[in-house]
């Protein structure tokens, strides 16, 4: 494999691309132009973590009003900026993986499978799956929230383990039960809106809620 165009790396560029993994929202019209002129050069474009494949984080800002958010950040030197949108909503994307951050040895296995055909098949079982194979005691049990039922597994749960619980950083699992979800958060004392803040974190369940 060789590594074309990789800015952290190397100042080299280049656009005929068997396969980009592009990270990051988009909130400024130059990374349209720049996600445009990649979509247009590479065989395959990837969405690579929670920002690119929804938005993550960023788009909170959206929420509380761009000139607003911009006040805040940058004062009276404000940017040019746009609502902030995952790379799907820009350009078509062939594959989206998820994880703020992403899994390390995930990213590893769906590169040797558009390399080298080696099979591979996104999870579809809840983080909760990933809790009891590592013998993770349930934290909603314990009092904490957690979004494991209802967020996609196949991240080894680190949160859950390191008693964060779960954020919802991969986006809903086949058939999430949100519904289920919010009558086992309140039975445990956690309301309406701390389940819709932690669901809206990442921007994953937009739309389901």
């Amino acid at each position: 494999m060789e590594i074309v165009d990789f800015r952290q790396l190397s100042s080299n560029t280049g656009d005929d691309l068997d396969i980009a993994l592009v990270d990051g929202s988009v909130s400024r019209q130059d990374e349209v132009e720049r996600l445009v002129r990649i979509r247009a050069g590479a065989r395959i474009l990837v969405a690579l973590g929670s920002c690119a494949c929804f938005g993550g984080v960023n788009r909170l800002k959206n929420a509380c009003g761009l000139e607003h958010a911009n006040r805040v950040v940058y004062g009276e030197r404000p940017r040019d900026t746009m609502a902030v949108r995952s790379i799907r909503d820009v350009v078509p994307v062939d594959l989206e993986i998820p994880g703020c951050p992403v899994s390390k040895d995930e990213v590893e296995r769906i590169v040797q499978h558009l390399v080298f055909d080696v099979p591979y098949s996104f999870p579809v079982y809840p983080v909760c799956l990933d809790c009891r194979q590592r013998l993770t005691a349930c934290l909603m049990d314990r009092g904490r929230l957690c979004l494991g039922s209802v967020t996609r597994g196949g991240c080894d749960a680190p949160c859950p383990a390191g008693g964060l619980g779960c954020w919802g950083c991969r986006g809903p699992a086949a058939d999430a039960n949100l519904e289920q979800l919010v009558a086992d958060a309140s039975s445990r004392g956690f309301s309406g809106a701390e389940v819709a803040e932690r669901l809206g974190l990442f921007g994953g369940f937009e739309g389901l809620r």
